[in-house]
């Protein structure tokens, strides 16, 4: 086959999936990203006050192609401005930062929805996987879930205070997303 031939064929191959991915700009006022952790005879919530997210995908499956999320440590806040300046120091001090990068997604056996993707916190990656799912209203896309995670996975010592005071290494990330499709 000839070339020129050849292209229209091969326009036609592509142009769906090329037509199939779109830009959801998260809308920051409306998102939201905590992190849960408990600690001897309390618990406390972290709520990120700022973060970078990009994400790509197919607008009218709500399928995800790419998520990546990027922030920094001093944007997340627990109404504790001791604890948050504790936690600064933790982590090695200065401006820490953290990202997750998305690999796939997968709909389980029960029509559960899963993301997995990279975790990076302190330079140590780890794999993590979790749950989620997502909504969609005309040109607005909504993306719930929760992770789990233990910060010990990322070199991080235990958190102890005045020698009975423990954080239990073992943190819930939990996300609401909320964004339009561009």
């Amino acid at each position: 086959m000839k070339l020129i031939q050849a292209i229209p064929i091969i326009f036609l191959t592509f142009t769906p999936a090329l037509l199939s991915a779109a830009t959801l700009e998260v809308d920051q006022e409306k998102s939201r990203i905590q992190v849960d952790a408990k600690a001897t005879g309390h618990s406390f919530t972290g709520k990120l006050d700022k973060f970078t997210a990009t994400a790509e995908g197919n607008p009218s499956t709500v399928q995800p192609k790419a998520f990546d999320l990027e922030w920094s440590f001093k944007d997340l806040k627990t109404d504790d401005d001791k604890r948050d300046k504790e936690m600064l120091a933790w982590l090695g001090g200065g401006n820490p930062k953290g990202k997750f990068k998305f690999e796939k997604s997968w709909v389980d056996d029960k029509g559960i929805q899963h993301a997995m993707g990279t975790l990076t916190i302190k330079g140590v990656k780890k794999t993590i996987s979790f749950p989620y799912s997502t909504k969609k209203e005309g040109d607005w896309v909504t993306i719930d879930g929760k992770a789990g995670m233990d910060y010990k996975d990322f070199g991080l010592p235990i958190i102890r205070a005045m020698a009975v005071m423990t954080v239990d290494p073992k943190l819930t990330v939990r996300f609401h997303i909320v964004g339009q499709i561009k």
